[in-house]
């Protein structure tokens, strides 16, 4: 029997045996209507998940995978784009904006730190023509959480598009992607959503789309235009990892019988032990 490890990262995390079982199961066709059936359940589940009437899309890549999709969608060589860095994965919003040829401005709070609202407003009252602001939710690399409401709220009557990485935090703690006006939010299979890495998740609003339409940026394999089209059969554009879609069936459904505000209870019950634990052994803390 293999050794059983226990993962201290934020991910890959733990499977949980339901999740593992289902995923063992035979695969099928992906073009299946077996296949178009799960699908269709994934997207209405999720949509309960991110708390969102937006379209939902389902990509076979990592996390990564998914941010570039947002950018690569919405973002044409020359637009201006805002970047709010606080921490390793506002970083790589940076370096993707630049790979796309956007004209990037860049905000950076230093690690630990979280977004400065008030300051972030009188960047884009100072810099006419932003097109978009990408954004962290959960910072992986400090822990810190960013107040995407707020951000949301100061972007609703901007012009400016509100993308979110929310890698490690959906599942976890709270987000209202409708709620808040969050435009695009990204994040993927291997932490709070209790899976193997190798999905991305990613939810478009009318107002992204109207951007994506009109968006001539180069993009073949992340095309989201492909991936409505698709979805209009409850299927993908490309072959999707079919075990993982299993997986997300069953982790899913764990999350949604526990229910989100006894999920996101619990992650807040365990961080502040773990907390106190590493306190206890002399640990100090990331500020």
């Amino acid at each position: 029997m293999a050794r059983k490890l226990r993962l201290m990262i934020p991910g890959p995390t733990p499977v949980p045996p339901a999740v593992q079982e289902a995923m063992s199961r035979p695969i099928m066709g992906h073009r299946s209507k077996e296949f178009a059936r799960i699908s269709e359940g994934l997207y209405h589940k999720l949509q309960q998940v991110l708390q969102t009437e937006n379209q939902v899309f389902i990509l076979t890549s990592s996390g990564t995978g998914g941010m570039e999709a947002a950018v690569a969608n919405t973002i044409n060589p020359g637009d201006k784009v805002l970047v709010l860095v606080t921490g390793k994965f506002g970083e790589r919003w940076r370096d993707l904006a630049r790979i796309y040829g956007a004209d990037v401005i860049e905000m950076n709070f230093g690690w630990g730190n979280p977004v400065d609202v008030d300051a972030v407003k009188a960047r884009l009252d100072a810099e006419p023509g932003i097109c978009a602001v990408l954004a962290t939710h959960n910072e992986t690399s400090t822990g810190v959480v960013n107040d995407i409401a707020a951000l949301g709220a100061m972007l609703r009557k901007r012009d400016a598009l509100l993308v979110v990485d929310a890698v490690s935090s959906l599942g976890g703690i709270e987000i209202r992607t409708d709620a808040w006006g969050v435009d695009i939010l990204v994040t993927a299979s291997q932490k709070a959503l209790m899976l193997p890495p190798g999905l991305a998740v990613i939810s478009v609003s009318p107002r992204a789309w109207e951007r994506i339409d009109a968006c001539r940026a180069p993009r073949y394999y992340f095309d989201l235009p492909a991936a409505r089209k698709a979805l209009a059969k409850w299927n993908t554009a490309y072959t999707p990892a079919v075990s993982l879609f299993y997986g997300l069936d069953a982790a899913l459904d764990l999350i949604l019988a526990e229910g989100l505000r006894r999920v996101f209870a619990r992650h807040k019950r365990l961080a502040a032990a773990t907390r106190a634990a590493g306190k206890a052994l002399g640990l100090q803390l990331l500020p």
